[in-house]
């Protein structure tokens, strides 16, 4: 049985005293994620992650995605948890990969998605999702609620204040999933995963929400599910914002206190 919290003793000071009490802290513990694949289930790790425990098998699922080692839940054909801290997905036979292209030992931090890559060519995934043909449009109300809506669904970030959340949402601001971890990556990767295992996709017509900030990697998660409106409650990044344009996603920064910037696809917005 895991937890994403963890109960400690602290001195909480204030101007006026200080007094013993108690406090709950988010849990950080290394997830390593191995593949199995072609016809003789060769092994090989391909990460090792810092994340949250929970959802071990959907952020697996979610990272593959991510690397471009898999387009579908289909392509894998299990995946096991064989350690609280060790998970393994078997991809299935017909599924191409080349184990030279990741033979670089990751160790990634919760906050860095693509510490381990090779080079900055390595980066950009080849096969982002196509852009949709149809353009739905959004509201600015219906955007100034969404993040009141994903506070009320955080439960360990109530209790902790330290955890990252992503999550989906209907047009009509319904919320459809939610996935939180220390890292901002794992969360998205985790809410990806998910929503392959429980297959959701394809996800054109959902609003993408992240608790934090949208940094290059998350658009490239977002685009590989072929998610195409994104909204962040923090900034994105110079990256994040030209692959939102190359990829005809909507992309919103700095998404409270009713107000928010538009950085890619206003013409998805509808103007006040």
């Amino acid at each position: 049985m895991t937890t994403s919290t963890q109960p400690i003793s602290i001195t909480r000071f204030t101007a006026k005293s200080s007094s013993t009490q108690m406090d709950l802290l988010s849990v950080e513990e290394p997830l390593e994620i191995a593949l199995r694949y072609g016809m003789g289930l060769r092994e090989m790790s391909l990460s090792v992650t810092m994340r949250t425990p929970g959802h071990d098998e959907e952020l697996a699922i979610g990272f593959l995605l991510g690397e471009g080692i898999i387009r579908q839940y289909n392509d894998s054909i299990g995946v096991i948890q064989e350690s609280p801290n060790r998970v393994v997905v078997i991809l299935h036979e017909d599924v191409s990969f080349d184990p030279a292209q990741f033979e670089r030992h990751v160790y990634t931090t919760s906050s860095c998605g693509i510490c381990g890559k090779a080079s900055i060519n390595a980066v950009r995934v080849e096969h982002s999702a196509p852009s949709p043909s149809q353009y739905w449009k959004v509201s600015p109300n219906l955007l100034y609620s969404l993040p009141g809506l994903l506070r009320t669904q955080q439960a360990d970030f109530e209790t902790t204040g330290g955890l990252h959340a992503s999550a989906l949402f209907t047009q009509q601001a319904d919320l459809v999933l939610i996935r939180e971890d220390v890292g901002r990556h794992n969360a998205l990767d985790k809410l990806i995963g998910a929503t392959l295992q429980q297959d959701l996709p394809p996800l054109h017509d959902k609003i993408l929400l992240l608790s934090g900030r949208a940094s290059f990697e998350l658009i490239q998660k977002a685009s590989l599910a072929g998610i195409t409106f994104v909204a962040a409650v923090g900034a994105p990044s110079s990256l994040a914002v030209q692959l939102a344009v190359e990829m005809n996603i909507v992309l919103v920064g700095f998404l409270r206190n009713e107000r928010f910037n538009v950085y890619s696809g206003i013409e998805r917005l509808v103007k006040a």
